[in-house]
């Protein structure tokens, strides 16, 4: 079985990420279009309350310039002449005083014939030709018209801390009229058209800043809810990843344990067969080289090494029994720095052999639920194991502490540490770089450790050498 790549697995997510930047540019997309049109509705409002209030001055500046001047310099003079003094600085003032504090920044009254009869700016006064479509349609329609004026584009004026005065203005122009005219029978006799010209700056701007608000709104949100959705599909993601490794380990494991198992009856079956005559061979060869010993014959040295042959077939039947048939642990206090001490106890004799040096750090209390012989001999394979690695002359410490959560347990020695290319087959059963050895001491260690709920890690140490590394979780 091979295990599936987890990109390949992780396929699904990653379209879903790809749909997520798609549903991002549409959220985007939506939210701007709608803040578009939420911008031109309230554009679209102001515009027309400022084409009310601008009506409404037109018909009090209208009925101003009739009550307070029109109407007055008629009965005052006979008619009307603006080119005299005194009627021209009346009306100014007429004028002025009416439009003040409302931003108008131009009036104009046009005569009949579109020359300017007066401005508030001196140097049209007089002029012709300055009338647009808008007089036409009040004079013929006899109806106001507005004209809206910018000096830059809406897109523009968005990204504008702020904006000069007159950037934004409309035009009004209204038809002005004679309220009554006494002895006469018109009525309301047209006089002139009315046009004058306001300030809607700062209005336009506090809608440019409704309108940024309502942008900023819609893209922050836009943001947060695409964040919030990556970040569930980041987690999703992890815990998928994290099920996959899982499935894939419990898929290696299940086959590594069918092949195993199937190996193991065989395994035993054999060992089982050859240990009832091999124990005969070596009880055999025993007592005859103890007479054989007595009688100090010269044969005595080929049937020594015949049974200490027989003594190492011997123990490689065990191990393959012991991993074949692993014996189910107890659940007694044991206290691991004491397992410890009695193995370093034990292999004293042989670390003098080989030069190496046995430092032990163990700290008491560190007791856990086990099976003292069984963990006595996980322990000693582990330190036979590094004395092998080392080879020669060298240091091993060992080191227990209980801490929380467990206790844990390190052998560490100076030897060459464990190839990089051999990490990953180190506990597999029958894996050995010796040439006399089974491959079985780690499995069997691994195997022990397991059953008493505890996990071994095999890596390099810092310093040099190797480091097995021994966790048994608290109870």
């Amino acid at each position: 079985m091979v295990p599936r790549e987890h990109g390949e697995s992780a396929r699904p997510l990653q379209f879903v990420k790809v749909l997520s930047w798609l549903f991002l540019l549409l959220i985007i997309g939506s939210s701007l279009g709608l803040s578009v049109l939420i911008s031109n509705y309230a554009e679209r409002t102001l515009l027309a309350k400022q084409k009310q209030f601008s009506l409404l001055l037109a018909e009090n500046l209208s009925h101003q310039i009739y009550t307070r001047f029109a109407w007055p310099t008629i009965v005052g003079y006979g008619k009307i002449s603006l080119k005299n003094k005194e009627q021209f600085a009346r009306l100014d003032q007429v004028v002025r005083s009416t439009i003040h504090s409302f931003h108008v920044v131009d009036v104009r009254i046009y005569d009949l014939e579109a020359k300017v009869s007066y401005s508030t700016d001196p140097e049209v006064q007089g002029r012709s030709g300055l009338a647009g479509s808008e007089f036409r349609r009040a004079l013929e329609k006899n109806e106001p018209a507005f004209e809206l004026a910018s000096s830059m584009s809406w897109f523009r004026a968005l990204f504008q801390f702020s904006l000069r005065p007159g950037s934004m203005v409309l035009k009004a122009t209204y038809p002005l009229r004679a309220e009554r005219v006494p002895g006469a029978g018109i009525e309301n006799p047209l006089m002139g058209i009315l046009e004058f010209t306001q300030d809607i700056t700062e209005d336009y701007m506090a809608v440019i800043n409704f309108e940024r608000l309502v942008v900023g709104s819609s893209l922050l949100t836009s943001l947060i809810l695409f964040f919030v959705i990556m970040t569930i599909l980041r987690r999703a993601d992890r815990l998928n990843l994290q099920r996959l490794r899982e499935k894939e380990r419990l898929e290696r494991e299940l086959l590594e344990q069918e092949k195993l198992a199937g190996m193991g009856r065989v395994v035993a079956g054999v060992a089982h067969e050859i240990r009832n005559p091999l124990g005969i061979i070596q009880s055999s060869s025993e007592l005859v080289l103890k007479k054989l010993r007595a009688e100090n014959s010269p044969h005595a040295r080929l049937l020594e090494a015949v049974h200490e042959e027989a003594k190492r077939l011997s123990r490689t039947v065990n191990d393959f029994l012991d991993y074949a048939r692993p014996k189910k642990p107890g659940q007694d206090d044991v206290d691991v720095s004491r397992v410890l001490d009695q193995v370093a106890v034990f292999l004293k004799t042989e670390c003098e052999k080989h030069g190496v040096a046995l430092v032990s750090e163990l700290s008491p209390g560190a007791v856990v639920k086990g099976d003292k012989d069984l963990l006595y001999r996980a322990f000693y394979n582990v330190v036979s194991n590094a004395i092998q690695a080392l080879d020669g002359p060298g240091e091993i410490r060992l080191w227990a502490a209980p801490e929380p959560g467990g206790v844990r347990v390190s052998v560490t020695d100076t030897g060459p540490g464990f190839p990089r290319e051999h990490m990953d087959n180190l506990k597999d059963p029958f894996f050995t770089t010796r040439d006399t050895g089974t491959g079985l001491g780690l499995a069997i260690v691994g195997s022990i450790l397991e059953s008493h709920g505890a996990s071994l890690s095999l890596s390099n140490a810092e310093g040099g050498g190797a480091r097995a590394e021994i966790f048994f979780p608290a109870a």
